[in-house]
């Protein structure tokens, strides 16, 4: 998958995979709570 000039790569296998779940909903939490503190 490409965005912009950056090719952006799933990591094969079972720890990647786990590896890109734990980012994405890490990445989500941490929205939220920065989200929350803004509009405070």
């Amino acid at each position: 998958m490409r965005i912009g000039n950056t090719e952006v790569r799933a990591l094969g296998g079972g720890p990647g995979c786990l590896v890109m779940i734990l980012l994405s909903v890490g990445l989500s939490v941490a929205l939220t709570v920065l989200l929350n503190l803004v509009l405070r």
